[in-house]
Order: structure tokens, then sequence, then C-alpha cells
């Protein structure tokens, strides 16, 4: 399976570059870059430390999408939403990555997908998304008897966009656990007098610092006991394998939009 790696010189795509090199089943068939980048020009195995592979890094996406199978993206959402366009034009599976995207984004993606094969989640990795059946399961089973979650996560310093796209994802199990809605029941900050804590409410807690690739916890906290699950990251090459998985799951499913509990047979539908 042709893939394309967008974002090639970024830290994940580096690492999706080096996945793709050690899978069986898929190989590199494009990298781009955005305009302006100083990894234009150059090998794309070399900027990932491989050698050279002869995958030249491009800007010019069009000619690429034409002719390979899959696209795999953990670039911006601005970015995310122009490949998407590529994706479904090209009717090719396009794996997304991207945090920070916001929830008026997903028009233009389910649009897309009814065109391309869309997989879309906060974390690809096979922890994180069973870790978020179990938050779903744990919310549902303790709902309505004063218990109260909080979503904590850590990440490094560079990190642009929080909540994370992970914290969002487990706060979202969470809520779904309960019936509720997240947009309506999250408490993102928390400054000064801010009094009790609401009922039913599901908080978020960001840490940004050093080089931590990525730490996330839920607290369900009642009268008396507590209990955290959690799930803690330590190497990128978790969330590319993912990616990757991810890919050739969808290279056999009709259009659609599709999350990685679909991929992993963990989704209720």
């Amino acid at each position: 399976m042709g893939l394309i790696v967008v974002g090639a010189a970024g830290r994940m795509g580096r690492s999706l570059i080096h996945t793709i090199a050690e899978t069986e089943g898929v190989h590199l068939a494009g990298a781009i870059e955005r305009p302006g980048s100083d990894a234009l020009g150059k090998d794309s195995g070399e900027l990932a430390g491989l050698g050279a592979n002869g995958v030249i890094v491009t800007d010019d996406a069009l000619p690429v999408f034409a002719k390979v199978e899959g696209v795999l993206d953990f670039t911006t959402p601005s970015a995310t939403l122009d490949f998407a366009e590529l994706a479904a034009q090209a009717r090719i599976v396009h794996v997304i990555g991207t945090t920070g995207m916001q929830d008026a984004h997903e028009a233009r993606l389910h649009a897309a997908s009814r065109h391309a094969r869309i997989v879309k989640s906060g974390n690809m990795s096979l922890g994180v998304n069973l870790l978020s059946v179990l938050v779903r399961q744990a919310a549902r089973a303790l709902e309505d008897r004063g218990w109260d979650i909080e979503v904590l996560e850590m990440h490094h310093r560079h990190k642009v966009d929080a909540p994370s796209g992970t914290a969002l994802l487990l706060g979202q199990a969470a809520a779904e656990g309960r019936g509720i809605d997240l947009a309506q029941h999250s408490v993102k900050v928390r400054d000064g007098h801010t009094g009790a804590r609401e009922e039913g409410s599901i908080g978020f807690a960001t840490l940004r610092g050093g080089s931590v690739v990525g730490e996330h916890s839920v607290v369900i906290a009642g009268e008396g006991e507590t209990i955290e699950l959690s799930h803690k990251a330590t190497d990128r090459s978790i969330f590319a394998r993912g990616a990757v998985r991810a890919a050739l799951w969808a290279r056999h499913q009709k259009p659609g939009y599709y999350s990685m509990l679909d991929v992993l047979g963990l989704s209720d539908r």
C-alpha cells in the first residue's frame, strides 16, 4: 500500500517514515511539507535518519495524492482540511491524528468522507483507545452516584493545543458513558474563587513541560474512594504504528468516517 506522509519533517512525520520502512505491506510513496520549509527538496529517508530512500520532500501535494492509496496526517487543522479535500478527490484513505480540531471542522471532514475513507482519532495508540472504552464503561457504571470525573494530561513544552486531543477523547468517552453532552458539562479552566465543583461536570487539567510524549489519567473520585485509569506514552512510534494499522484497515472499507475504535473492533456500531 503506497502511503504519503504529510508534515514529513516534523517529529511525527519522521516517526511515520521510520514505521512505514519497518512495516510489511506498505511503502512510502510521497513526503509533503509546507511551502517554504527547509526540508523541501531533501530526501525523506535522510531526514528521518534512515539513509536515502529516493522519496524527495515536496510541497506539491496534488500529483502525489493522485498515485497513492493513503495519507498519514499529523499536521495542523487548516492543513488537514485541505488534505481531506484532496483525499476525497483521489478517493483514498486519510488517517488523521491532527489535534486542535474544532467542532466547526467536522462538517468538512464528513463531506470528504463521502468519497474518502477517513480514520480520525485524538490518539492512534491501542492502549489509549482501550482506555477510552474502560472510561466509558466506568462512567456508565458509576452514573448518578456522587462520583466526580477529572481528566489530567501532560505533554512536552512544544505542544500548542490544550487540552490534548487524547484528553478530549477520554472526556468524550466519559460523557458518552453518562449520556451527557461534553461541551455542556466540561470545565477546562479554574482560576480564583470558583466555588464548589458543579455536580456532573467533567474537569480537565493540563500540564506542559520537558520532553514528555504523553501522559493521561482519568480520576473518578467518590466519597471515601478514588479510581484512577492511566496511560503513559514513552515513544511516538506507538502513534505511528497505530496510524499505519488504521490505513491498512481502511484500505478495505467503503468510504466513510471512522475512528480507531472501528479499526480495533472496539466500536459499539
